[in-house]
Parts: C-alpha cells; structure tokens; sequence
C-alpha cells in the first residue's frame, strides 16, 4: 500500500478513527490534509504526522457546514495541488429511541453523518474529476446493518451513508472515482473510553460494549484504520460501490 504520490484528506481526524488513518496514511507515504472542529484536536494530529515523518496540514471546519465544507476541500488542493483520496470520517453518536429523542437530535446527527458527507464529497468530486480520478471511503457502522439499541438515528444515518456510497459508486465510475464504504464494530476510542470512565458502574459499561462483539474485545482503531487504506489502494483498484465490514463477528 504505496501512498508516496497520494494527497489524503480526512475528516473527523482529530482523534479516534479518524486520526489512526490520518497517521496510517502518512506513514505509507501520503500527504494528509487533517480535519477537526478543534484546533487543539488537529494541531496535534498534524504534529503526530510529522512525527511519523508525513507531510501534513490541518484544516479546521464543520462538515455539516456548506462553506466549511467548500473551504475544508479548497485549502487541501491549495496546499497539495489535488486531492487523490477523500475519507469521510466525521460524525456523531446522540442516543434515543424514536419515542424518546428530540427531532433536534435527529437532525444534528442527519446534519453531520449524512449531509456532511454529501457536502464534502460534493466538492471532492469536482476536484477529482478535473484531474482524472480519485477515491472515496465512507465510515459507516455495523449500525446501519444491524439493529441497536437507543441509537435510531445513528443507524438511520449510517443507513443513509451506506446507500449513498452505493449511489455515488455508480454515479462516478466512468469518471475514474471508485467510491466504498467501511463499516466497523464497537471500536475502542477515545468517546468510548469517556463513556466507560463516566459509567455510574464502568466495568458493567465495558461488559456491555465488550458483550456486543463475538470476538470477545473490541476493535482498535489501527485495525479499522487498515481497512480504510485498503479500500483506498491501488491494490484494491477493483472494487467500488462496496462494504467492508470490520466488526469482530457481530453481522456474521
């Protein structure tokens, strides 16, 4: 996996999944365009990039945001002079059930998960299809295939990630843009952790995430973050439109 000539963008890179493929991509070689709401968030991503001996930028923003989303694609091409690789990372996790969760909730989780993807993606397009190509990968959930708890609009969105990749794999395949999508497990993250620590009881907290995933642990980042280079290398040149389920056993 030979990402030496790659220009990578990655949203929600300021910790957790996002950020283990941030580094993972400039440790094969990649420049990488860093993208968080929080500045102390993606200043440290770009200085563990360059740690790593990568080459890196951040790019501050809110995908769910028209401009933000423009800009955030704008200054990676400034900066690098394209975009090979785009990986929608950024989202968020607000609990409920369909009875119990307020329509604000449901539409800030449609506005980052769903929209934020259209919008980045949107503007990635554009620029990839003046160079000649690119590729896209999309961080679904095993939400979106499999039900879950007080997380309607979770699944409902990651629903609506997984269909979207399917559409636009189609829309771009003869502009040379292979467009899939990764859909992990329970991942052991900084969120999770807090969730756990937070726990009135945290050890019954861990049991429950833990009790999710056949393979008995949850997964770690580096490990989902393999599977997103992969959907992305030249090696996997053959496969757009696609799922790649990282999950520990649960959809099996």
């Amino acid at each position: 996996m030979d990402f030496s000539k790659k220009v990578v963008l990655v949203t929600g890179a300021g910790s957790g999944i996002g950020l283990a493929a941030a580094v993972q991509f400039g440790k094969y070689g990649a420049k990488v365009a860093v993208n968080s709401r929080t500045a102390s968030h993606g200043e440290a991503a770009v200085e563990l990039l360059k740690k790593a001996g990568a080459e890196g930028i951040f790019v501050q923003g809110d995908v769910s945001n028209p401009a933000d989303a423009e800009r955030i694609v704008k200054e990676t091409v400034q900066a690098f002079g394209r975009i090979d690789i785009l990986v929608n990372n950024a989202g968020i996790v607000l609990p409920g059930r369909v009875d119990n969760m307020s329509e604000e909730d449901f539409d800030k989780t449609m506005q980052v998960n769903v929209k934020g993807t259209f919008l980045v993606s949107k503007y990635a397009v554009l620029q990839m299809k003046k160079q000649g190509g690119g590729v896209i990968v999309n961080n679904g959930s095993v939400a979106a295939l499999k039900g879950h708890t007080d997380r309607s609009a979770y699944s409902a969105s990651k629903g609506a990630v997984v269909s979207l990749t399917k559409a636009m794999a189609a829309d771009y395949i003869n502009d040379n843009i292979r467009v899939n999508c990764v859909c992990p497990g329970t991942t052991y993250t900084q969120a999770i952790e807090e969730k756990i620590r937070n726990a009135a009881d945290p050890a019954a907290m861990e049991a429950m995430f833990t009790a999710r995933q056949p393979m008995g642990r949850l997964g770690r980042v580096e490990e989902i973050a393999h599977a997103i280079l992969f959907a992305c290398c030249d090696e996997s040149a053959f496969m757009t439109g696609s799922l790649i389920t990282i999950d520990g056993g649960m959809t099996m």
